[in-house]
């Protein structure tokens, strides 16, 4: 199974999953096999926050919808036309996925499959249900498919190679236990933003995304801000003001009041709006409802640090202030050429 036998179904997928849109699912004509999966994948979906209570309908339809704009018959061109599955000896890929965010898991499945692998799937508790639901579309659209995806509830067996997700304690057992086999193993990482503090409203009202988005759960969520020294938090905090809507979550603002408490219980100094604190920390990983923050003097301070931590990174927002960062509010729209951990996973999955 080649590349090219596998970018249908994909491209079908995308053209489903464009259907499912907060304001309201809208069922088009043209699209494949929606008398039997419309109605059940809008349940799922309404479904979601019951399997997961930070898998609100929001960011699940965000997570939808996201996915729809990446699987497009030229996006999924662009992406694989760098790479050579011609040769490729099907072999089966154990994939032990994340459930942080909806679909976090997604990506490498796709990429097995794309490649002309098989994908022995094992689902994080967090996130069981949706992908086992597309993978149920595509199997419709290419029957074949169903040789080529299995999930499993137990311990992975009989697998060639393995691409791991999880906490960096998990990976050092991952580490362990896969030491002899062909491996992709991810540890946690953090994202931050550079300022320079003449960015404009609209910049820090899309940084707003990149911190709030699936209540800032994800690798990809901004946890760290550099900011110039003197540079003053008010524009920051307007621009905050449009994600107060959060608050009203009931687990994020738990989240809030006990990381507040404990924060303030060790006399830490805390700029607070009432739903987000900032705190000054060297760390990259701030707990849910707080970003931590460092000054510093010179930005090529700051480029060299984040070359020196490049492992504990995901992704570097700023206005082009460094070198390969992306713009504010893309964090978590990213192109299926936007690998995890930089780690070309098409690469390695064509040279197994």
């Amino acid at each position: 199974m080649s590349s090219i036998n596998t970018k249908l179904p994909f491209v079908e997928l995308g053209k489903f999953l464009s259907q499912f849109t907060l304001d309201k699912p809208i069922q088009r004509a043209g699209v494949l096999y929606n008398e039997l999966y419309f109605e059940k994948f809008k349940d799922l979906i309404e479904l979601s926050q019951s399997h997961n209570g930070w898998f609100t309908r929001e960011q699940v339809y965000f997570s939808i919808q996201s996915w729809a704009e990446a699987l497009t018959e030229e996006n999924l061109n662009q992406w694989v036309s760098n790479y050579n599955f011609s040769n490729v000896e099907p072999k089966t890929i154990g994939l032990i996925l994340a459930g942080n965010i909806p679909l976090v898991g997604f990506h490498d499945f796709l990429s097995v499959l794309i490649s002309g692998h098989k994908a022995l799937v094992k689902t994080s508790s967090n996130d069981q249900h949706l992908i086992k639901f597309l993978a149920n579309y595509i199997i419709s659209i290419d029957p074949k498919l169903s040789q080529y995806i299995s999930f499993t509830d137990g311990r992975l067996e009989e697998f060639d190679a393995i691409i791991a997700t999880g906490s960096n304690n998990t990976a050092r057992y991952f580490e362990f236990y896969f030491k002899d086999t062909p491996s992709i193993i991810r540890k946690s990482r953090n994202s931050v933003a550079v300022l320079s503090g003449s960015e404009s409203h609209d910049d820090l009202v899309a940084l707003g995304d990149d911190i709030f988005r699936y209540f800032g759960l994800g690798c990809r969520n901004v946890s760290k801000l550099f900011v110039p020294k003197g540079y003053s938090f008010e524009a920051f905090f307007q621009a905050m003001y449009e994600q107060k809507e959060v608050i009203y979550y009931e687990k994020y603002a738990n989240n809030y009041d006990y990381n507040k408490a404990v924060f303030l219980m060790s006399n830490f100094k805390l700029l607070d709006n009432e739903f987000l604190t900032l705190k000054e920390d060297p760390s990259y990983a701030s707990p849910i409802s707080s970003v931590f923050y460092e000054y510093y003097d010179d930005i090529v301070d700051i480029q060299n640090r984040l070359s020196t931590d490049a492992e504990q990174i995901q992704c570097i927002v700023s206005t082009d202030l460094i070198e390969k960062s992306i713009p504010f509010g893309q964090t978590q729209k990213p192109k299926l050429w936007d690998y995890a951990d930089n780690v070309d996973t098409l690469s390695f999955l064509s040279s197994i």
